[in-house]
């Protein structure tokens, strides 16, 4: 390879955390990239195993002076979530008590596949987010142990909620283990499939900032009560989202 193409490998490299330009020694891999390789390897491996921290998420939920409920799934230990996602769909039939408040907006954090990406972004975004909104709308927030995206669907009806925004940990990658997702559904219920949701994605420090999810956030939710409509019917108009 020549100097000129090998410069605008190196370029790319600038803009994205894909392995791009990782250079070559005779027909192999630098040492240096082949153990960087098994580092990301290591760290998306232990990334599916972390926990959530209830107690930091409940102090920083009551930070921002809205309630905080802990909820369960189905799901027993981690290995029966990775084998069973229906079971982490639903909630706890323990966990399920009736006459719970009726908020406007929920908030939902569950584990997903990568629980430290909740620990590190989700309230990053909230304390952005959460002073837009709380003028206007009841909000609440419900940490679930051992969720699916699904799950909050069951949450929404639990609450009567008009609008329900779920943060999940997404699958770790060898570019971020700490990546987390937001889906929002409107007047979610059980059995909702998901085209009735917006997702937004790649959540993190190195991928779509937490400013950014706010905005985007904030966003749908105002458009979701104002059009009363989510998922695949709800456009996003950038002239709108954009400055």
């Amino acid at each position: 390879m020549n100097i000129e193409k090998q410069n605008q490998w190196q370029k790319l490299k600038e803009h994205t955390n894909a392995r791009v330009a990782l250079g070559s020694v005779g027909i192999g891999m630098p040492l240096s990239e082949v153990l960087a390789l098994k580092l990301a390897h290591a760290q998306a491996k232990d990334a599916i195993e972390t926990t959530l921290d209830s107690e930091l998420l409940k102090k920083q939920t009551e930070a921002l002076g809205v309630p905080f409920y802990s909820f369960k799934s189905k799901v027993k230990d981690r290995k029966e979530y990775l084998k069973r996602p229906d079971l982490g769909r639903c909630l706890d039939a323990d966990q399920i008590h009736q006459g719970k408040n009726q908020f406007d907006i929920l908030f939902v954090l569950t584990d997903g596949l990568s629980a430290e990406a909740v620990n590190q972004n989700a309230f990053d975004v909230l304390k952005l987010a959460i002073p837009k909104l709380i003028n206007t709308y009841s909000i609440a927030i419900a940490v679930v142990e051992q969720g699916r995206v699904a799950i909050g669907d069951e949450l929404s009806e639990l609450f009567h909620s008009k609008f329900t925004a779920l943060f999940i940990g997404e699958r770790p990658g060898l570019s971020s283990p700490v990546s987390m997702g937001i889906y929002t559904t409107y007047e979610a219920r059980a059995g909702f499939t998901d085209e009735k949701r917006n997702c937004i994605s790649n959540i993190h420090q190195n991928g779509f900032s937490t400013e950014e999810a706010s905005i985007l956030l904030n966003y749908l939710i105002l458009n979701s009560f104002e059009l009363k409509i989510s998922g695949v019917n709800l456009k996003i108009d950038l002239k709108k989202l954009l400055p």
